[in-house]
């Protein structure tokens, strides 16, 4: 099996000991990183969105009719992973917290090779955005984790955008922070742009949760037929997690997040409503009635509806 085929301008990279080494090496990839990351804000229209969330992901084609965007945002040391095959059109896009990089990277790779099968012209592009210049490095571990998991894949991949950690790092008065913390890719044309995302649903606190309790990487999105598909999760009825609703936000920040500093404003009410939920659903298994997952379509209004299983 042939190893390292990560490419840019289709020269295959060798192993990285830094995301430095790397923009210093392509000195082109530091330049479409400031582009990126200068550009104006997308506020995405809900009713033809798929929002991801932390550890999940979703695939789909240009064909879809129910999708025209994905879109990801909240990430601080996280990276949003967009792979996309330039021949169908089938992209994918990925919310990763280095929980397992390794094994979630090959999830990613199979779920557009499967959507282009049929598909012999093209190539498969790769455009991260994330991380920052944090004190303890995670966003640079997390940025070296994925290119390195992407240079084991067995399929070319070239190296498009990389808008990561030093490269999307904004420092206002001593405290870093990440200029992009979202980003959307437009399902039909592929073009992948800086974003934010006033609706997160469907099912945003049960994904949460499922994310909370150490849900592993989740693909959320049956593209051949239109439907987001949550679940089913499990957690423990006895989480001991109470607590932390009668704490102070600095604490909840301190303990709760890998970057307090750099959190958007909600982070603090976002897990307060995420343990709310699971403690007012001690048991998951009442949320998935027999065994089934929660299966959402778009409907007529825009909305992601929950289809009720007969």
């Amino acid at each position: 099996m042939k190893e390292m085929p990560l490419l840019i301008q289709s020269k295959e990279i060798d192993r990285l000991r830094s995301t430095a080494e790397l923009f210093d090496n392509n000195p082109h990839l530091q330049e479409n990183a400031r582009t990126f990351s200068s550009r104006p804000l997308v506020d995405v229209d809900p009713r033809c969105l798929l929002y991801v969330q932390q550890r999940e992901f979703a695939a789909t084609t240009p064909a879809d009719n129910s999708v025209s965007v994905i879109g990801s945002d909240d990430a601080t040391t996280c990276h949003l992973v967009v792979l996309r095959h330039t021949g169908s059109g089938a992209v994918c896009l990925a919310h990763c917290d280095g929980s397992s990089t390794c094994s979630e990277v090959p999830l990613l790779v199979k779920a557009v090779a499967s959507l282009s099968n049929l598909c012999k012209d093209g190539r498969f592009e790769l455009h991260l955005v994330g991380g920052f210049n944090d004190d303890s490095e995670t966003s640079h571990e997390l940025s070296l984790n994925i290119l390195a998991a992407f240079q084991k894949q067995k399929e070319d991949i070239h190296l498009e955008t990389c808008c990561i950690s030093e490269m999307n790092d904004i420092a206002e008065n001593g405290i870093h922070r990440p200029i992009v913390y979202g980003i959307g890719v437009n399902v039909k044309t592929g073009e992948v742009f800086p974003a934010s995302f006033a609706h997160k649903g469907p099912a945003e606190k049960l994904r949460s949760a499922r994310t909370f309790t150490g849900g592993q990487m989740a693909d959320i999105y049956d593209s051949s037929r239109g439907l987001v598909k949550i679940g089913p999760c499990k957690w423990s009825p006895n989480l001991d997690i109470a607590f932390w609703l009668s704490q102070s936000d600095d604490i909840i920040l301190k303990y709760l997040s890998t970057s307090p500093m750099a959190e958007p404003p909600h982070f603090v009410q976002h897990i307060k409503s995420t343990i709310q939920f699971l403690l007012e659903h001690p048991n998951s298994d009442s949320l998935f009635p027999g065994g089934q997952p929660q299966f959402y379509h778009r409907a007529e209004s825009g909305d992601w509806e929950r289809l009720v299983q007969s």
